[in-house]
């Protein structure tokens, strides 16, 4: 009974501002104490697919960072995540420490100094700088996945390819990826997120020359139009539950052929 009841505060508690947010959607004159919004106003949605270019171009510009910054954290994290799983050296929790520190440290803070470096290096105001700036903030979500993942395959199944004569890609594309695919896919995910909903390193970064969803939206957000901040922002939360959605059933479908389920 108890489960049932937190379950269903959770899904309260999840679902209700969608809730809300659709009916300012609806009804932008919406104000306490009615109940039911009202009067029901098709104005924002008209506006939105008036508007349907300019956010697809953002919203293809956040999805685009977002995917480039997971792919290089994976990158960058596989090695380091396969050596702290796998071997035992002095200093490894203060390493590991170190490593994992930029996602305690605010994105503000973070973020100043990287901009100063950025400009003379020449990265300020590019899409490049956006993804490097990016991976380095939220590489530490997929560090620590990989690391659980390593972890939880053991090196058990290393040692016998190994034994069998594989080599290191063999080993790695065959065996260990496939392997690794539930921590990729959490850790993915979680960088996926911090990418696409960051505002601040993005325009920082960016300068107002790298397009976003997160800088299209702020305006309507700061703005007395409640209906357009509202619409867009049921909009923007579609593309990673959606996302998200497909990579469940894709992984899902492929272990079942495999008869890993």
């Amino acid at each position: 009974m108890i489960p049932r009841l937190f379950y269903a505060f959770i899904a309260f508690v999840s679902l209700f501002p969608l809730v809300v947010m659709v009916g300012y959607a609806l009804a932008p004159g919406w104000t306490f104490p009615d109940l039911i919004p009202q009067p029901v106003d098709g104005r924002a949605l008209e506006y939105l697919l008036s508007q349907a270019g300019p956010v697809a171009r953002h919203m293809g510009a956040s999805v685009l960072y977002s995917l480039l910054t997971v792919l290089l954290t994976l990158l960058f994290c596989l090695s380091p995540a396969h050596h702290f799983a796998r071997c035992e050296f002095r200093g490894k929790v203060l390493l590991e420490g170190l490593l994992l520190a930029p996602a305690l440290v605010p994105a503000m803070t973070f973020s100043m100094g990287v901009h100063t470096m950025f400009i003379h290096l020449g990265l300020a105001d590019s899409f490049v700088g956006v993804v490097l700036v990016l991976s380095t903030f939220s590489y530490p979500y997929m560090l620590r996945a990989l690391i659980a993942g390593f972890q939880a395959v053991g090196p058990e199944y290393e040692q016998c390819a190994r034994n069998l004569g594989a080599g290191f890609m063999t080993r790695l594309v065959r065996i260990e990826l496939p392997l690794l695919v539930p921590s990729m896919v959490a850790g993915g995910s979680v960088v996926f997120l911090v990418a696409f909903s960051e505002y601040f390193l993005v325009f920082l970064i960016g300068g107002g020359a790298v397009d976003s969803f997160t800088g299209y939206l702020f305006p309507y957000l700061a703005s007395s139009d409640r209906s357009m901040g509202a619409l867009l922002t049921l909009l923007f939360l579609i593309v990673p539950v959606g996302l998200f959605v497909f990579i469940e059933l894709a992984v899902s479908r492929v272990y079942r052929r495999r008869g890993l389920y």
